[in-house]
């Protein structure tokens, strides 16, 4: 394993939480539903849909407020990946709002002065890993077609808690206390750690009324976007971002990327997410093998799918990139030949590593669904928790060029305005009718992949409900060790899949799965004990 993906492995774990939350019961609604990891920004975009908002006019809201009460996840300085569907219309589309990588960038951007990978935290920390924050324009382009209230209007519930105050939440708290960096700028540090239980972030506030006021232009342009450039080139270890990258950045709407998983069709993100393809390699693979037969909770369950996480997740290292600039061969590594191949491959021993056939805490999900029966499913990030720890005007700049890989010659290095690759899978399932019926998605990493394709299971074959497969214990593989959530009843079939040739990591694995699922009469949302999150319909 590189240096980077052991650092990138440890940070993960470093910033998690250990324990597993109480179990939650799953809400009903007969109307919407807004499920998001924090109880203000659900209660924002609860209030937008009562108002007559959109999905995505909540989803703008949702973001706003996470960005504030939510710094170590996401927010307007990173950036996100959404799913929408369109009731009206019957109509699925994607928007990219990943960031990209400055004009000035080069391939041996992670390179030290001995031409070796750095650790991690040395290239994430400070202006060299900071891309072109892309969750603003997203979401412009996406309430541009799709809203129903003004722009305006999305802001208030986020301005006011900025300006009046928040109380700091035991996640949040913990992620302070376990940060080594954020406390070395001294805005941050008077803002996160010397403000008592209680953060007040009127620059924040400013922020987002300009942004309100005047459109992301605002942000893109003028003396904030001159503020962002000040700060990534002028920090102890400068970055390259400019002006022009900032005001040339534009969001992208893609293709769906969708397959068949038995009776459900099965839609994600495409590159440069590696997720979406992912997610369906693994239900691909799984549907071709005895996985159907294999009790739940059992080891030949687990055995399964680490084995076919395995196989997908060496496709995405070899495969997977940004579309603009490389090929990648996805109607080859979802066709129906290439994952019968592939399925071959399992046998009742585990591989040690797959090969890739011939053919990646500081993240945030949230799922809507409005009156109209509109939904979002979208996957929002800053990278590592408090992404490049530069703050600017009370919002934290991502450290997401750390996700292009370090060593150049792979299909994901490191290329001006080139978008790393991405994990982040958020999903919307539709039943044979057409009709949309299940939306979700994670943080947590390369580990995204395995979170949502263990409730897709769960949902779609285990007949839990949404609620009850977000709390079953996680598992899976990313190429090399068997993860089981540490505290769990899954660790008691360690000895089993050992016997299996599996080796094994007990861990925590920290999902932030929030979901919602169509019932008969409405929806039933869930929220990943996990976490903070929670779920809230009328």
């Amino acid at each position: 394993m590189s240096n980077h993906l052991k650092a990138a492995k440890a940070a993960f774990l470093f910033f998690c939480i250990i324990h597993v939350a109480a179990a939650r019961d799953a809400v009903l609604a007969t109307r919407f539903m807004v499920a998001a990891a924090h109880p203000l920004a659900v209660e924002a975009g609860y209030d937008i849909i009562k108002r007559g908002g959109s999905a995505v006019d909540a989803a703008v809201a949702v973001q706003m407020v996470l960005g504030l009460v939510e710094p170590e996840s996401s927010g307007i300085g990173g950036g996100a990946f959404m799913l929408h569907w369109s009731e009206k219309d019957k109509k699925l589309r994607t928007y990219d709002g990943r960031e990209s990588a400055p004009a000035a960038a080069r391939p041996d951007r992670f390179l030290n002065h001995e031409k070796k990978p750095m650790e991690f935290f040395e290239a994430a920390v400070g202006g060299r890993s900071v891309g072109v924050p892309g969750v603003l324009r997203m979401l412009e382009l996406a309430h541009a077609r799709h809203g129903a209230m003004p722009w305006a209007d999305l802001f208030g519930h986020a301005i006011s808690l900025a300006e009046n105050g928040f109380v700091k939440s035991p996640r949040l708290q913990g992620s302070l206390e376990r940060e080594r960096f954020l406390r070395e700028d001294p805005v941050a540090r008077k803002l996160y750690y010397e403000s008592g239980s209680r953060i007040v972030n009127v620059e924040y506030a400013a922020t987002l009324r300009a942004i309100a006021r005047g459109g992301v232009k605002a942000f893109y342009e003028g003396a904030i976007a001159a503020d962002i450039v000040r700060a990534v080139r002028t920090h102890a270890k400068p970055g390259d971002l400019s002006e022009e990258d900032l005001a040339g950045y534009r969001a992208l709407e893609r293709e769906p990327v969708c397959g068949r998983y038995r009776r459900w069709r099965v839609c994600s993100m495409g590159p440069p997410s590696s997720g979406g393809v992912a997610v369906l390699q693994i239900l691909g693979i799984l549907e071709r093998t005895a996985f159907a037969r294999a009790p739940p909770d059992s080891e030949a369950a687990v055995h399964l799918f680490a084995e076919a996480g395995k196989l997908a997740f060496a496709d995405r290292a070899r495969y997977m990139g940004d579309p603009d600039f490389v090929a990648v061969p996805v109607v080859r590594l979802l066709a129906p030949t290439y994952l019968e191949r592939r399925a071959r491959r399992i046998g009742e021993q585990a591989m040690l590593q797959a090969l890739p056939g011939d053919a990646e805490a500081g993240t945030s999900h949230f799922s809507i669904v409005d009156a109209e029966g509109d939904m979002v499913s979208m996957t929002t990030t800053i990278e590592s928790a408090f992404g490049s720890r530069i703050i600017v005007r009370g919002f934290l700049l991502n450290n997401q060029l750390t996700d292009f890989d370090f060593t150049p010659g792979s299909a994901n290095q490191v290329a001006p305005r080139k978008r790393p690759r991405s994990s982040m899978a958020p999903t919307i399932v539709f039943a044979r009718d057409g009709r949309a019926h299940l939306a979700l998605g994670s943080p947590g990493g390369p580990m995204i992949i395995n979170y949502v394709a263990k409730v897709l299971i769960a949902t779609l074959d285990w007949r839990l409900d949404v609620q009850s497969a977000i709390a079953l214990p996680n598992f899976g593989s990313r190429n090399g060790p068997t993860y089981l959530e540490r505290g769990t009843r899954y660790e008691d079939l360690g000895d089993a899949l050992a016997d299996r040739g599996h080796v094994l990591n007990f861990g925590p694995l920290v999902s932030g799965v929030h979901a919602i699922e169509r019932v008969p009469g409405g929806w039933r949302g869930g929220a990943d004990p996990r976490r903070e999150g929670a779920a809230k319909g009328d």
